[in-house]
């Protein structure tokens, strides 16, 4: 069963940057897509971004293109989302997850990390 720990999240004001973090632990990561998501108080989850398994192909929501970006290092286990230009309006819990492809459907995904909160101040 693998689990997955987000870290990197804090408070920043608007137009800082912070890079999130999601380590896997408990078996092999590499051969899956990564999807970070977020979730905004009483609201659904949103996607964010995907990457393969490779890291060749990533794909973005509209709402963050040019301002974030997705990585991922296989041989470090790490699966990581640099975020610039922050705005009050990307506060929300983060989220990493698994899955056999990459996809906008939080439904796509086999494993989740528990979130870690992202505040904006204007």
């Amino acid at each position: 069963q693998v689990q997955l720990r987000e870290s990197g999240g804090g408070l920043v004001h608007a137009g800082d940057s912070l890079r999130l973090s999601c380590v896997a632990s408990g078996g092999a990561s590499s051969g899956y897509a990564v999807g970070w998501f977020r979730q905004f108080p009483g609201k659904e989850r949103e996607f964010v971004a995907h990457i393969n398994w490779s890291g060749y192909i990533t794909y973005y929501a509209d709402s963050v293109k040019g301002r974030f970006t997705i990585s991922r290092d296989n041989a470090k286990n790490t699966k990581d989302l640099q975020m610039n230009s922050l705005k009050p309006e990307d506060t929300a819990v983060y989220y990493c997850a698994l899955g056999l492809k990459g996809s906008v459907v939080d439904t796509e995904y086999r494993y989740w990390g528990q979130g870690t909160q992202v505040t904006v101040s204007s």
